[in-house]
C-alpha cells in the first residue's frame, strides 16, 4: 500500500503534456520547406548582368539610346529652301585651247625642231634667203623664257637635212640638199658646249630623206637618193660614228612618212613614187624592206603620227589623178594597223590641207596645225579623238603657215614654227583644260 502511495505521489510531480502546443509544432514540421529552382537563380543572375553591362555602355557611349525628335513643319510651297553647299559652290573655269605668239627667232627659214633632255628646243640650218645656199647656224629656243639665242654653227651648211636626239642626248645632223646635189656630210651637236663636230659621212648623199631612231640605238636613214632610180637605206651607228648601207626601200620615196612602231618595225607611206599609196616596213633584225598594205589614196606631202594604241594616223596631203598631171589636196585620213598590215579609213579633217604638222598631245588626241589648200596657206588647226576617230575645230594659229616645223614640249604645248608665210615667227599652243 505505502508502494501504491509512493508511486501516485510521484506522479503528481509530473509535468502534464502540453498537447495543443506539441500538435502545433508537429504541424509545423510536417509543412514542406520554400525552395528556389537552380534555374531561376541562373536567370535572375543573367539578369542582373545584363542590366549592369545596359548600363556601362549607355554611360560610355558606346549605345545610344533612340532619342525622340519631334519633326519640324513640312515649308510651305510658299517658302524657298536653304540654297545646299554643293549648289553655291564657285563652278571650275575650262580654259579653252590657245596660241600665244613667242619671241621671233634670229633666222626665218628653219626645217628642223629637236627637243632637248634639259626641255629647250634647238632648230638647226635651212634653206636660207638666197637659193642652193643653206644656212649654217644653228639656235636654242627656252621655253621658261620664251626666247631664242644663238648657239654654235655647224660644220657645214644643211637645208633639206635631218636632225635626230641620240640616246646620249647629242643630235645627229645629216645629208641636205646642195647646188652640186644631195649631201652625205654628218655632223653632231652637243648640247653640254653648246658646239658641233663632225661624224662619219653617209655612204650616199641625202636630200628630202627621212630618218628615226631605232630602239637600238642605231639611226635609219633612207630616201632622198642622189639617182632618182634608186632607194637607198643606211644605218648610223653612235657607238662607232660610222654609217653602213642596209637594205634598199621597195620603192624610190621621197615626201613621204616614216614611223617608228612599237614592235620596232618601221613604216614608211606615200610619197614621190610610181605608187603613192603604197607603203612598206623595214625589219631591222633582217635589214630588209617588206610591202604591206597600200593606202586608200595616194599621198604626198602628208603626216604621220603614232598613236597610244600603236596605230599609225595618217591624214592630208596631196594626190594625183589618174593622168599625173592634176594634184587634189586631201582631207581625208588613214588609220594603219601593224597587227593586220591593213589600212582603214578615219574621218575627215574639217580641211583639205598638205604641208601640214601633225602632234600627238598629252592626252592622246592629235593636233594638226596650218598647211596649204586651193585658197592658199592656212593659219586653222582641228584635233583628231581616237577614241571617236572625229575631227573638231580648235584655236587658229596667229599666222599662216606651210611646211613648217611643230615640236611637242615637256609641258604638254606644242611650239610652230617656221614655214612659209611664217618667216621668223613662232608661236606655241596650249591645249588648256578644254577645246
Amino acid at each position: 500500500m505505502t508502494d501504491m502511495h509512493t508511486r501516485f505521489r510521484s506522479l503528481d510531480n509530473l509535468r502534464a503534456p502540453d498537447l495543443w502546443n506539441e500538435i502545433e509544432q508537429r504541424a509545423v514540421a510536417t509543412q514542406p520547406a520554400t525552395r528556389l529552382s537552380p534555374w531561376v537563380l541562373v536567370a535572375v543572375t543573367l539578369l542582373l548582368l545584363v542590366a549592369i553591362a545596359g548600363v556601362a555602355l549607355v554611360g560610355s557611349g558606346v549605345l545610344k539610346l533612340p532619342v525622340t525628335v519631334e519633326a519640324s513643319p513640312t515649308p510651305s510651297s510658299t517658302e524657298s529652301a536653304a540654297p545646299s553647299a554643293s549648289a553655291s559652290a564657285t563652278p571650275v573655269a575650262v580654259a579653252p585651247a590657245s596660241w600665244t605668239a613667242t619671241r621671233d627667232m634670229i633666222e626665218a627659214t628653219r626645217e628642223t625642231a629637236t627637243l632637248l633632255p634639259d626641255g629647250n628646243v634647238l632648230v638647226t640650218g635651212g634653206s636660207g634667203p638666197i637659193p642652193d645656199s643653206p644656212l649654217a647656224s644653228a639656235e636654242l629656243f627656252d621655253p621658261d623664257s620664251g626666247t631664242w639665242s644663238a648657239t654654235g654653227d655647224m660644220v657645214a651648211p644643211h637645208g633639206g637635212h635631218t636632225a635626230t636626239l641620240l640616246p646620249d642626248g647629242t643630235v645627229l645632223v645629216a645629208g641636205g640638199g646642195s647646188s652640186i646635189g644631195p649631201l652625205a656630210s654628218a655632223e653632231l651637236y652637243d648640247p653640254s658646249t653648246g658646239s658641233w663636230s663632225a661624224t662619219g659621212d653617209m655612204v650616199e648623199g641625202h636630200g628630202g630623206h627621212l630618218a628615226t631612231l631605232l630602239l637600238d640605238g642605231t639611226v635609219l636613214v633612207a630616201g632622198g637618193g642622189g639617182s632618182p632610180s634608186l632607194a637607198p637605206a643606211e644605218l648610223y651607228d653612235p657607238s662607232s660614228g660610222t654609217w653602213t648601207a642596209t637594205g634598199d626601200m621597195v620603192e624610190v620615196r621621197t615626201l613621204a612618212t616614216m614611223t617608228l612602231l612599237t614592235d620596232g618595225r618601221v613604216l614608211v607611206a606615200g610619197g614621190q613614187s610610181f605608187g603613192v599609196g603604197t607603203a612598206e616596213l623595214y625589219d631591222p633584225g633582217s635589214g630588209t624592206w617588206t610591202a604591206t598594205g597600200s593606202m586608200a589614196a595616194g599621198r604626198i606631202g602628208h603626216t604621220a603620227v603614232l598613236l597610244s594604241d600603236g596605230r599609225v594616223l595618217v591624214t592630208g596631203g596631196y594626190t594625183f589623178d589618174t593622168s599625173g598631171n592634176n594634184a587634189t589636196n586631201l582631207a581625208s585620213a588613214e588609220l594603219y594597223d601593224p597587227i593586220s598590215g591593213t589600212w582603214t579609213d578615219t574621218g575627215s579633217m574639217t580641211d583639205a590641207r598638205n604641208g601640214l604638222t601633225a602632234t600627238l598631245l598629252a592626252d592622246g588626241t592629235v593636233l594638226v596645225a596650218g598647211g596649204q589648200d586651193v585658197d592658199g596657206n592656212l593659219a586653222s588647226a582641228e584635233l583628231y579623238d581616237p577614241t571617236s576617230e572625229s575631227w573638231t575645230a580648235t584655236a587658229s594659229m596667229a599666222q599662216t603657215r606651210y611646211g613648217h616645223v611643230a615640236t611637242l614640249l615637256d609641258d604638254g604645248t606644242v611650239l610652230v614654227t617656221a614655214g612659209a608665210d611664217g618667216g621668223a615667227a613662232a608661236e606655241r599652243y596650249d591645249p588648256g583644260s578644254g577645246s
